[in-house]
């Protein structure tokens, strides 16, 4: 799926399944606008879905990797004091993990969604590089729904605009 074989793109090919069909110019553009105004994009229509399981066995995972050392770390500590307290601060770190889950799954879907947009820009844009002309085709797509352009001269539209600023 990704080039470069970092962690964070096994993390994503692992919790990820990804179509193999292109993403349509109109979804990418709808999907790129959403993503730069802050908003959740419809993982359908980039072509990905989230594998629940797997998610919550990596997270799980990261989740250990970070609780165990730090109960070890405070176990003599803990077991000397009121055990009212121990019960408090496993009651708070329960509801820590639980909420993390959800910060966790929104952070991934975040990365994977800016992950396909530039894929996806690639193709449709290869002559432009994302960073720089994300937030131009941004507003160039605004005016062309705005002067209801069809799907299918879209991409013209777009590509004239550029070429003429």
């Amino acid at each position: 799926m990704f080039k470069e074989k970092n962690v964070q793109s096994k993390v994503l090919e692992y919790i990820y399944t990804t179509s193999k069909q292109p993403i349509l110019l109109k979804d990418m553009l709808v999907a790129n606008r959403q993503f730069n105004n802050g908003m959740q994009v419809d993982p359908g229509k980039l072509g990905f879905r989230l594998r629940l399981s797997r998610a919550y066995f990596l997270y799980i995972g990261i989740v250990l990797v970070i609780l165990v050392p730090i109960s070890l770390l405070t176990h003599k500590a803990l077991a000397k004091v009121d055990s009212h307290i121990s019960i408090l601060g496993a009651m708070v770190i329960t509801a820590i993990i639980f909420i993390g889950f959800n910060f966790f799954r929104d952070k991934m879907r975040d990365i994977m969604t800016k992950e396909l947009i530039k894929k996806s820009w690639k193709l449709h844009f290869p002559f432009f590089s994302y960073e720089d002309y994300s937030i131009k085709i941004d507003s160039i797509f605004e005016k062309a729904m705005k002067e209801e352009i069809s799907k299918k001269d879209l991409e013209r539209y777009i590509l004239d605009k550029l070429t003429a600023n």
